[in-house]
């Protein structure tokens, strides 16, 4: 049975993700990634702290060394938090909103990801301390789906990444937003994950859908709220990249084009393309 986050939860967040992540934790959504603002970590849940441990990371130059792992027994569940250098201790008590610590930029995730906080919840009698075993994860929200054709300018990037300004978010602050399965509509669903660079992804919020289409292009195939991708590569301008990162944002809808070959500037006009033929061989 699935653990929702509720609408309180969520709005101390500008983004959330179920499954844009590489991570055997995260498949058929069973954790969610928490975007704050700032460098501190606000609680989602509250309860007892049980444990907090410190736990090597894949080593990555642009990451610390060491993530850390909180447990918090909510009454019901017992919580996984990560990606967060503790300031509580075992036994102290949080409330939703209380200060966890500082985010940790860990080699668990991509250059181009933002600081999180990843949460997971565990029946009372399983083991918290494995990464995968998690129950599914929803949301108390409704996510607007915003169509895209596939074209955009450059509003902002930086090394390993560009967000296009399109789609354009149909009320910024106030709801959360993301890019829609096919050409929106309702029931159309969000499209959540990294596509094609992580193994499948979500379709939050559609109904009655059997394919993932983006684009104008067929990406994958979909079960339950289940994505597995195609073997598809991402174009931008006719140049191969990593892919595209999709998530639920309350700020912005714009997509996000991601990869060490990304060479794209402000301004600059784009059109993403979908290629079947060529098989996921980039970054």
């Amino acid at each position: 049975m699935a653990v929702t986050l509720s609408r309180d939860v969520l709005a101390q967040y500008y983004r959330f993700s179920l499954y844009n992540s590489p991570f055997d934790a995260h498949d058929e959504g069973c954790a969610i990634d928490l975007y704050p603002e700032g460098e501190r970590a606000p609680s989602p849940v509250a309860g007892e702290v049980l444990d907090t441990e410190t736990v090597r990371a894949p080593p990555k130059a642009y990451a610390a060394e060491h993530d850390h792992l909180v447990l918090v027994d909510t009454g019901e569940h017992v919580a996984r938090l990560l990606h967060v250098d503790p300031s509580v201790d075992p036994g102290d008590s949080v409330a939703v909103g209380d200060d966890l610590g500082e985010l940790v930029r860990a080699g668990f995730f991509a250059p181009w990801v933002p600081n999180h906080v990843h949460l997971g919840f565990r029946d009372p009698d399983a083991n918290p301390y494995r990464a995968s075993g998690s129950l599914p994860v929803d949301v108390a929200v409704d996510v607007e789906a915003v169509s895209w054709d596939g074209t955009g300018t450059v509003a902002a990037a930086g090394e390993t990444w560009a967000r296009l300004d399109a789609p354009e978010h149909p009320a910024p602050g106030e709801r959360f937003a993301g890019v829609a399965n096919g050409a929106g509509g309702d029931g159309a669903g969000v499209l959540d994950s990294g596509l094609p660079h992580y193994d499948g992804g979500g379709l939050l919020g559609g109904s009655g859908a059997d394919h993932a289409v983006l684009a104008g292009q067929r990406v994958g195939t979909v079960a339950d709220r289940t994505v597995t991708w195609d073997d598809v590569t991402v174009l931008a301008n006719g140049e191969p990249v990593t892919g595209i990162a999709l998530f639920c944002d309350r700020e912005r809808a714009g997509v996000k084009l991601v990869g060490r070959e990304i060479d794209l500037g402000v301004g600059d006009a784009v059109r993403v393309t979908i290629d079947r033929e060529t098989g996921s061989d980039a970054g």
